[in-house]
């Protein structure tokens, strides 16, 4: 399938169907070491990009990703709303005007959008953070991209792996950012929620093209 406007648009559907489908856990998730309120976050910030997207589809990917970016800037609560209004933002730029995503240029609107959430958060890999499921996902991209030979779904699907695995590998870590860096030790053992909802977001970028 083509990375075009009906691609980006199935893709934010998927997203807040995801949202959706995954709220309790990403609640759950988030009390452990949270506010607890991640999960309803998400949920209600995708839902007003669904509502955003019915008044009128945009005519790019990139103008697709700008609303996405404001509408969670101005309606999710957190850290959340800023990372994620951030990351959208700086991958619309990214991606400028095509009205057809490749797979460099998916690779580097995915690096875009993590260079936005570290320097919005000032994490890196290993803080416990959203930054761990998004490094290696713009890293796994770039591999697939860079070979020349990989097709769309290809690059979508290495990238949606490696987030997944990253989000997995925050059991362990002991959060150095965040409120979750408040507990120090007791932060190991729990699963980072932005990591999850991270993963949640790539690989609902997978189904809608697949």
């Amino acid at each position: 399938m083509e990375l075009d406007i009906a691609w980006t648009v199935k893709w934010l559907q998927l997203c807040a169907e995801a949202m959706a489908e995954h709220r309790v856990e990403l609640i759950e998730l988030d009390r452990a070491i949270g506010d607890s309120d991640h999960g309803e976050n998400m949920d209600r910030g995708f839902q007003a990009v669904l509502a955003k997207l019915a008044d009128g589809p945009p005519e790019t990917p990139s103008a697709a990703l700008k609303l996405t970016a404001m509408t969670l800037m101005s309606t999710v609560g957190g850290a959340a709303g800023p990372l994620y209004g951030t990351a959208f933002l700086r991958a619309a730029t990214s991606l400028g005007d095509a009205a057809r995503i490749d797979p460099p240029a998916w690779a580097a609107a995915l690096a875009a959008a993590r260079d936005g959430i570290v320097a919005r958060g000032k994490a890196e890999p290993g803080d416990k953070t959203m930054v761990d499921a998004w490094t290696p996902a713009v890293d796994a991209a770039r591999n697939a991209a860079d070979g020349g030979n990989a097709d769309n779904l290809a690059v979508l699907v290495a990238a949606a792996e490696a987030a997944e695995a990253g989000a997995v590998a925050t059991d362990p870590m002991v959060a150095r950012k965040g409120r979750a860096s408040y507990l120090g030790e007791r932060s190991a053992g729990h699963r980072d929620p932005g990591a999850v909802s991270s993963a949640l977001i790539l690989r609902a970028a997978v189904e809608a093209a697949a």
